[in-house]
């Protein structure tokens, strides 16, 4: 019976631990504004009697400094767990989206790629990675047939659901403020608005397991946006731990507008483009000393994940690009068409995702938010395993997308007719398209309506989703595709006035991979 009363003591412990703290006296209440002249004007004091303390004593003196060094401490402190925790979840991610499709016989914890490293492939049968089993290889014996596909398609579907389904029921059971992208709500929170519980240690749990699964279970969604909720909710709690910012409502969103650097930080691997995100998007208040210290909590978390290397290249950023060969002057005209697309497209989704919304709201389909995931997730899955480009994580299309074809490239969308006589490294001359190429194209076009389409439902259930990803895949494969049109008609058609002066036979004039990134970019805008 003791032991049983430890148990059960120890449980509540957690739980208390776990659940956010109530406001006491002098504290805000919940959905209550902050009042910024109080707040402000209380720090003043606070600053005032230490610095008249200081002059008293030598621990005063000490008490003084450290103060003023708690804020970088806290810094330090949000870059090494932001950084730590988003190199979890991309290493995670990878595994179990892998997962889906078979597993590493050298050790179930390496996903596909590094189970390929492992054993020592060659870069010639680099595709035929003997380590790697497929589900149907695992079961069957064999990889090949109408059953072996028809097995790998079932267990992909399974794998998506059951992922789904874990999300949905953490998300709806434990936190579910942890579902969304969080930005939104975070704009409010830094503009003075109180929400309890949605920076807590809970949302922060929940967020960072159901982020995984939401991700690994192929719906079309990205870990961007909610990885800027992670950082905050990492902020948030270190603030605790420092009375300064623990008691002051107005010196937390300090903190928290750092946390928000550090999340777009570590989400793109750009600390100053986290830092001009936090300035320009979701602070409110924002001082110059907040400037330099979301700078610093910027570096310390790219540098957390650049050590831990959760992609295993040596590299930081998400997409890394390297284009030989400058863009024309007339290729604007092509850009403005992705550019007039990605309004386009914003537009539509932004209208369509609100109607769906509402629908959602207004009728018997909020009842059920477990059913709508699984119902979509089992759509996407069904529709994704027999398109490769949809069946691979979005991330690793973006990749393929802005990819310039070079020699040693033996994807489809490089499967060009090689009939020139010289090669000058990666430098490869305009070719004709060979039949890979038109297979990729059509592949591309069907993913491009379904990403289009399948992005409306999926954006706004019950499961953490960001839309950077998914908008930056719909403008990618938009971008690859007039890429490849340009392309294919500046090869035919070299003697047309408009390619004549800059364009001849045989020279490298249009870069595919080029459109596919200002396509992205479009869409992203």
């Amino acid at each position: 019976g003791f032991s049983s009363y430890n148990g059960m003591n120890g449980t509540s412990t957690m739980m208390d631990f776990l659940e956010e703290p109530l406001p006491g006296v002098g504290t805000y209440e919940d959905f209550n504004t902050i009042d910024w002249v109080r707040e402000k004007s209380r720090d003043r004091d606070r600053h005032r009697e230490i610095t008249s303390r200081s002059k008293e004593s030598t621990w005063a003196l000490i008490h003084s400094v450290s103060d003023a060094f708690s804020g970088w401490l806290l810094m330090l402190l949000i870059g090494l767990l932001a950084g730590s925790l988003a190199g979890l979840i991309d290493i995670s991610a990878h595994w179990m989206t892998d997962l889906k499709e078979g597993v590493c016989l050298a050790g179930f914890w390496f996903n596909h790629e590094h189970c390929c490293w492992k054993s020592h492939t060659t870069f010639t049968d680099r595709d035929q990675c003997l380590e790697w089993r497929s589900w149907s290889q695992l079961i069957l014996g064999h990889g090949e047939g109408a059953f072996a596909y028809i097995l790998n398609y079932f267990m992909y579907v399974i794998w998506a659901l059951l992922f789904s389904l874990l999300a949905v029921l953490l998300v709806k059971g434990f936190a579910p403020y942890a579902c969304g992208s969080g930005i939104p709500e975070i704009k409010t929170i830094l503009s003075g608005f109180i929400i309890r519980g949605y920076l807590g240690k809970w949302t922060l749990i929940i967020k960072t397991i159901t982020l995984v699964l939401a991700v690994s279970s192929g719906l079309s969604l990205g870990k961007e946006g909610p990885l800027v909720h992670v950082a905050c909710c990492c902020g948030n709690i270190l603030c605790h731990l420092f009375t300064k910012y623990r008691k002051n409502e107005a010196k937390r969103r300090e903190v928290l507008s750092a946390a928000a650097a550090a999340g777009v930080s570590v989400a793109f691997g750009a600390p100053i483009g986290g830092v001009l995100f936090s300035l320009e998007e979701v602070s409110y208040y924002f001082p110059l000393k907040t400037l330099w210290r979301s700078f610093f909590a910027a570096l310390v978390a790219a540098f957390t994940l650049r050590s831990i290397n959760p992609f295993g290249n040596s590299r930081l950023v998400l997409f890394y690009v390297e284009f030989h060969m400058p863009w024309h002057l007339l290729e604007l005209v092509p850009f403005i068409l992705l550019g007039i697309f990605g309004g386009l497209w914003g537009a539509f989704f932004i209208r369509s995702n609100i109607a769906w919304c509402r629908r959602r709201k207004t009728t018997k389909l909020g009842r059920y938010p477990v059913l709508e995931v699984l119902v979509v997730t089992a759509i996407t899955a069904l529709l994704a395993f027999p398109n490769e480009y949809t069946r691979m994580s979005t991330s690793e299309l973006i990749s393929e997308l802005f990819n310039d074809c070079g020699i040693l490239d033996s994807s489809k969308l490089c499967e060009y007719v090689n009939d020139f006589n010289s090669t000058k490294g990666d430098d490869l001359p305009d070719r004709a398209a060979g039949p890979g190429v038109y297979t990729a194209m059509w592949q591309l076009a069907l993913a491009l309506i379904m990403k289009v389409f399948i992005t409306i439902f999926t954006f706004g259930m019950k499961v953490p989703s960001g839309l950077f990803i998914p908008s930056m895949a719909v403008g990618a494969i938009a971008g690859r595709l007039l890429g490849v049109a340009v392309e294919q008609l500046a090869f035919y058609h070299h003697d047309w006035a408009i390619f004549s002066g800059w364009c001849s036979q045989g020279a490298d004039c249009i870069t595919p991979g080029l459109y596919a990134m200002v396509g992205a970019a479009a869409c992203l805008g």
